[in-house]
């Protein structure tokens, strides 16, 4: 759904739901803002028994100047539209309305269309929103409070930033212009007496596992930041390496993981968590999801919260192989010879997006990536989306160049950010088409079962397949190793 097809109503509601939280309110906001400025008759609306009474929500709407209002009858408007939250879903008052339009990042099995923005696997609404607005042409930094409005209700839906997983999450966080005066006093605004006494009551009763240095941790109801809160204190316990600290909400079970083990990732493994029954990311060594308790009684019909945890966490520590490239190879029989095909990539020259010296950070869905333009940098595109640069003397040795421009369509656009005047440029406009040359060999075998590999480009972090993918091996360097993702490997490799 794009926000120029909401352009044809002009009686609008905007409703967020009952007990509204810093996400609702802040994508809420924004969209408010921006109908006001088309010209629109527009208000903000919350339904439920409560008002809102904690003390950062309160402080939000008061500082932001957000008309938001409590109401339990409404006329019906013209057009309704439910944010960060779904028509009626359980924690959203009904109201009738003429059409209902919907924007949310909650998974309850609904797709996108023309009057729905639904994107599960953003950690927030005020993600959405921000996409959605920035692609509309509205400028979120002409007004600090809606800046600030739409980076506070991401930072509290992601666990004080632990849970970023995408780059427009990461857009936010370097050029949302917010007060950074009033986050910090709602930052410090956010717990009650009753909820610090949750943390001490859910630290006191933990589940420790001796065998992999772990433990799970369950609170009763609370703010979801209050679970990181815990994880924080409880990861510092000296014989604990990695820890679940999780609480049973309404629609399912929060949870917010932490590690400092050198091959878990705290995001792999709420990932690993709640797949197929929710959704997880975050940081390496900060991370957290969401299961939906629809989806786990489907999936796990006989099993409950706890026993669910302590098994999953079971699972996960025996699932996976590890490979360090400083044990060479010890699989050499196993391995097949594999020759490289010609494929279609896209290409800039570095000094054609900046000049010389110029400090860059390439942003993708992998992460970022930081390099200085000069003559002899490339940064090449590849066919997913992800970018990585090249060295001018490699690159005319793997790639020819086509003449044509590169206009492929991908989920997130890869940018590069000027660092030094902190402003995001798309490469797309300015990428050429190029083929691989083919010829080059490597030593390659299928992934039996999960693997994680730490190389020698980042021994410091690990590189990870799961079964099908491909461990390969340089036929020069038994300590060149790494992986591939089987449907890339296929696409570019055959067997010789």
């Amino acid at each position: 759904m794009k926000l120029s097809s909401l352009d044809k109503y002009n009686d609008i509601v905007i409703q967020i739901h009952d007990n509204p939280d810093a996400d609702a309110v802040g994508s809420g906001y924004a969209l408010y803002r921006y109908l006001r400025e088309k010209g629109r008759s527009v208000r903000l609306v919350y339904g439920g028994r409560n008002e809102i009474s904690k003390s950062n929500m309160k402080l939000m709407v008061s500082e932001l100047d957000i008309p938001l209002e409590h109401v339990n009858e409404l006329a019906p408007p013209e057009l309704l539209i439910t944010v960060d939250c779904q028509y009626g879903q359980g924690n959203v008052q009904r109201f009738e309305a003429q059409n209902i339009a919907m924007i949310d990042h909650h998974s309850t099995g609904r797709e996108s269309d023309d009057m729905a923005e639904i994107r599960s696997h953003m950690v927030s609404c005020s993600t959405i929103c921000y996409d959605m607005l920035r692609k509309a042409g509205f400028d979120v930094n002409k007004d600090i409070n809606i800046a600030t409005g739409l980076y506070y209700g991401l930072y509290m839906d992601s666990n004080q930033l632990s849970e970023i997983n995408h780059p427009i999450d990461r857009d936010m966080i370097d050029f949302l212009q917010y007060d950074k005066q009033l986050v910090s006093r709602m930052k410090f605004a956010n717990f009650s007496i009753s909820e610090l006494e949750t943390a001490g009551i859910a630290i006191t009763n933990n589940n420790y596992i001796e065998s992999n240095r772990s433990a799970i941790v369950k609170a009763e109801p609370c703010d979801p930041n209050i679970l990181g809160v815990i994880g924080d204190f409880v990861i510092q316990v000296d014989s604990i390496d990695v820890c679940l600290i999780y609480n049973e909400c309404p629609g399912g079970c929060k949870l917010s993981v932490r590690s400092c083990a050198l091959d878990v990732r705290a995001n792999e493994l709420a990932e690993f968590l709640t797949k197929d029954i929710g959704n997880g990311g975050g940081h390496i060594d900060k991370a957290g999801g969401f299961i939906s308790l629809a989806k786990f009684v489907q999936h796990y019909p006989d099993s409950y919260p706890e026993e669910y945890f302590r098994m999953r966490m079971k699972e996960y520590f025996e699932c996976y192989d590890v490979v360090r490239y400083t044990d060479g190879c010890t699989c050499r029989d196993e391995l097949k010879r594999y020759r490289k095909l010609a494929g279609i990539f896209g290409y800039v020259p570095s000094t054609e997006l900046f000049p010389v010296g110029t400090r860059c950070k390439i942003r993708t869905l992998e992460g970022d990536v930081y390099v200085t333009a000069d003559e002899d940098t490339y940064i090449v595109i590849g066919s997913r989306g992800e970018v990585y640069p090249v060295a001018k003397d490699i690159f005319v040795t793997k790639y020819n160049p086509t003449g044509w421009e590169f206009t492929k369509e991908f989920e997130y656009d890869p940018t590069v950010i000027n660092l030094d005047e902190n402003k995001p440029y798309s490469i797309m406009p300015k990428a050429l088409e190029c083929t691989s040359l083919p010829g080059a060999e490597i030593l390659a075998k299928p992934l039996e079962r999960y693997t994680k590999v730490f190389t020698k480009w980042d021994y410091e972090s690990y590189m990870a397949g799961d079964k099908g993918d491909m461990l390969c091996y340089s036929p020069t360097d038994d300590k060149d190793v790494y992986i591939i993702k089987k449907e890339v490997f296929d696409g570019i490799y055959e067997p010789i």
